[in-house]
Parts: structure tokens; sequence; C-alpha cells
């Protein structure tokens, strides 16, 4: 598709895209971009489930000993 008929009909080319199609667009006879649809995603929440394991306490950890500023036998 030349890019001044994309220019002409970008929002009718983008919802065809939405649905599916894919579209080389050109300039001077020569392919210069290629438009299509964009990958679905799945929800992000639980997509991290099973990568990564927790093991003791992070809310209520003593994190005192891991840092010098609040040991007292500096």
């Amino acid at each position: 598709m030349p890019a001044s008929e994309f220019k002409a009909k970008c929002l009718r080319i983008l919802d065809e895209a939405a649905a599916g199609s894919e579209i080389t667009i050109t300039k001077h006879g020569k392919a210069v971009a290629r438009l299509g649809p964009v990958a679905k995603r799945s929800s992000s929440y639980g997509s991290w489930k099973g990568l990564a394991e927790v093991t003791g306490d992070i809310v209520h950890s003593d994190w005192s000993q891991e840092f010098d500023a609040t040991r007292e036998d500096r």
C-alpha cells in the first residue's frame, strides 16, 4: 500500500490491523513499514506463579544483623 493511501485511510487501516490483517506500507514502490495486530497478552495477574519462592517471613523478619548501621557491636 502506498504511503499516500495509508495517510488518507489510516483509521480504517488501523481497524483492519486490529482485526488481524497485516499491511505493508510502501514509499516510492519500496516497502518501508509493516503494520499488523499487536499480540494479545494474558492478564498479568498470576503470571509469575511458580517462578519465585518465598522462604521465611518476609514481613516480620529481624533484619538488624544485615545492616551495619543497626548493629550495636560496632
